[in-house]
Order: C-alpha cells, then sequence, then structure tokens
C-alpha cells in the first residue's frame, strides 16, 4: 500500500464545485481543519478513497472570513463547520444544520478567530526564597 497524498489551492467561491466532484468519484469527507495565519484564517478539508488523501485548501481574509458550507454534499461536515464558526468565527454561508454558536461553551468568543501574532506573557518575578528556619539542637535523653 503507497498512500498519496496532495494539496490543492482553492478559491471560497470553487468549493463546492470541487467537493462535489469528488463526491462523485467516491472520495469520502476525512476532515475540515481551519488554521489562524496573520491577517487570514486556512481552511483544509480533506477526502480519501483508497488511501489516496485530497486536501482542499482556501485562504479567507480575517476581516471577512466567509465560505460556503458543504453540508449538503456530506451531511457530517455540519459539525465542522459549526466549529469553525464557534472557534474561530469564521461565517459558514447556508449551514444545512446551524447550532448558532452554541456547538462550544468557551469563556471567549472565538477563542482560535485571532490572527495577529501573540505576544508573549510577561514572566512574574519569582518570588525570593524563604530563609531556611534555624537547624535545632537535637534532644538530650
Amino acid at each position: 500500500m503507497n498512500p498519496e497524498q496532495t494539496i490543492e489551492i482553492i478559491s471560497a467561491s470553487s468549493l463546492i464545485e470541487k467537493v462535489s466532484a469528488l463526491r462523485d468519484r467516491g472520495y469520502r469527507l476525512v476532515q475540515i481543519c481551519a488554521t489562524t495565519l496573520p491577517g487570514q484564517f486556512e481552511i483544509t478539508y480533506s477526502f480519501d478513497l483508497a488511501t489516496r488523501l485530497n486536501n482542499l485548501r482556501i485562504q479567507v481574509p480575517a476581516d471577512d472570513p466567509r465560505i460556503p458550507s458543504i453540508g449538503g454534499i456530506f451531511g457530517c461536515a455540519f459539525l465542522y463547520e459549526n466549529e469553525m464558526h464557534d472557534l474561530f468565527g469564521v461565517k459558514v454561508e447556508n449551514l444545512a444544520v446551524d447550532l448558532k454558536g452554541n456547538l462550544y461553551n468557551t469563556s471567549v468568543k472565538f477563542a482560535f478567530g485571532s490572527t495577529k501574532t501573540p505576544a508573549a506573557p510577561a514572566k512574574a518575578p519569582a518570588p525570593a526564597p524563604k530563609p531556611a528556619a534555624p537547624a535545632s539542637a537535637p534532644a538530650k535523653s
């Protein structure tokens, strides 16, 4: 067995056509992954057929991240698409099942949605060590 993998960079406007073609050839959806990059989000759709992994990759601007839903082609995509919305703030248009931001309950809205380079947290100075207790004399019997 010799697994193959390809990555094809596509536009969001060609996503539905490309995904439909893969489904028609017998591919199955493996995963959808969103990644935060400076000023944009990168979304990778992975499909498998007989150990051949075909990846479609889209880059969308962080200031208006919109992609079409593939839920009408692969029903299970609704979980990935709701996850992208809840964690990254990506607007998935025409969701088959829209959980309206309730897939995850996070303390921060769009927990992974910032595309700014994170700053290293400031380190507080380490507390001074406490002085050692004086040694006590051994007890006499």
